[in-house]
């Protein structure tokens, strides 16, 4: 029996009854009302989207309101404007490791030893927090996995901080924005600050966002849903409206998606490619966590001499993860990679390599077991066997971890040739997530601390 208020449809499929609502005085939802007696309407599958139905009389004026329909694209849409040259894309073959001699394996490994041999990109350990998070952070009522992406979320916050880069006055977009709550703790901590603008990218519809709370006066949230492939940033109306200068964010920018967002920022044509150094960090009201030597404090009006350029990138600073799910085309780096004799088949492997900085800590006869986080997807996990004898499960994470660093090394060179000061750090220790190296930057005027 359906419980009051439900469908009364028998889900054959699923052993349970549909849990759709029903208006008062029905049996059935309108998935279902075909069932209800004296129903003359059929139901039929939407052309659109075969996973839902439609009332056949009604067919015309579902179509103008689908879900599923093709959508007039933003103003802000441009196809494949931050992708990348599709030169070569056609010569470039996935080929997994287990498809590789035990030769071309140890061909690789020492190509990739080679070219991280003269690195000057050390990744140091640098965890901070912010104060605004604290409260949060001793709220016994969080569990692990919230108490894990709140010391995330305030170490970046930190970063932030002593970059100079947290402060009114500029918009800040964050990538692959999901819930928001990055841009949520910024907000918490510039709430006070004047002309703040942020601006949230999620290609997917997100539920549970957090947002859609933020209706402060003098503060803007905007999200779009589009992918960072196709974004003019030049052309978003809300940037448009004030010009301000722009800070770049994201925690755990999956793979591919932290090249097509330096893309966007730094290489779109419309936005001015004049950078300034950031002015002075704000004093909050609350104390500040110990950051090092005091840079000092300005007003949230920074004047003429100290300001942002409008329209200009203060900075980013974003946290990496997935670099498996990297690809040529759309990687910055590729000028760095062809330097060093490399190019689009070794940069292909060691994406696939780099997975074992998180997966490699087990042995390849062990079963499978997830290790850290929950942003990695381990999809070259199963490639272990492939060097099963060749490389320990230790010497397998070390090699993952360098090829991350090789990745991460052109993404730091791409920088420092759009006139940015930009090194790598262990925001946050490998207990709360194996992925922990975030990527900073700010114009080279003013050198990172």
């Amino acid at each position: 029996m359906a419980a009051p208020g439900f469908c009364s449809f028998f889900v054959e499929k699923k052993k349970r009854f549909c849990k759709m609502m029903v208006s008062r005085g029905r049996r059935f939802c309108g998935e279902h009302a075909t069932m209800e007696e004296g129903s003359s309407s059929r139901r039929i599958v939407c052309p659109l989207d075969p996973k839902h139905t439609v009332s056949e009389d009604k067919l015309n004026k579902h179509l103008k309101k689908c879900n599923s329909r093709e959508k007039e694209k933003p103003v802000y849409y441009v196809e494949n404007i931050n992708a990348g040259s599709a030169d070569g894309d056609e010569c470039q073959q996935q080929v997994s490791l287990s498809e590789r001699s035990r030769t071309e394996l140890h061909s690789l490994l020492e190509k990739l030893r080679t070219a991280v041999k003269d690195l000057q990109c050390d990744v140091e350990d640098n965890v901070m927090c912010h104060p605004v998070l604290q409260g949060e952070l001793n709220n016994p009522k969080n569990g692990d996995s919230a108490h894990k992406h709140l010391k995330q979320q305030s170490s970046i916050l930190g970063h932030l901080e002593e970059l100079g880069l947290l402060g009114g006055g500029r918009c800040f977009v964050e990538f692959g924005a999901g819930r928001g709550k990055l841009s949520h703790w910024i907000h918490e901590a510039l709430k006070t600050c004047e002309d703040l603008q942020l601006l949230l990218v999620e290609r997917c519809s997100t539920r549970f966002k957090v947002d859609g709370k933020h209706q402060d006066v003098g503060v803007q949230f905007e999200r779009l849903q589009v992918d960072i492939q196709h974004l003019d940033l030049s052309k978003v109306p809300l940037l448009r409206k004030k010009n301000l200068p722009l800070v770049g964010v994201g925690k755990h920018l999956c793979g591919a998606a932290t090249d097509l967002a330096l893309r966007c920022l730094l290489d779109t044509p419309g936005l001015r490619e004049e950078t300034e150094p950031p002015p002075k960090r704000l004093k909050t009201s609350e104390p500040a966590a110990d950051h090092g030597p005091d840079t000092g404090s300005v007003s949230n009006d920074p004047g003429p001499e100290t300001g942002p350029v409008s329209g200009a990138v203060l900075g980013l600073a974003v946290a990496l993860c997935c670099h498996h799910r990297c690809e040529w085309r759309h990687y910055v780096g590729q000028q760095f990679f062809l330097q060093r004799g490399l190019g689009a088949s070794e940069f292909s492997a060691f994406c696939r390599i780099s997975s074992w900085a998180t997966c490699g800590l087990r042995s390849t006869n062990q079963e499978a077991t997830k290790l850290g986080g929950d942003e990695e997807e381990h999809e070259a996990a199963e490639e272990t066997d492939a060097v099963n004898g060749f490389l320990s499960a230790a010497e397998r994470e070390q090699v993952g971890r360098l090829c991350k660093l090789l990745i991460d090394s052109g993404r730091v060179h791409f920088l420092t040739t759009k006139g940015f000061n930009s090194k790598l750090s262990r925001y946050t220790d490998a207990q709360v997530t194996l992925e922990n190296v975030l990527l900073t930057a700010v114009p080279s005027l003013r050198p990172l601390s």
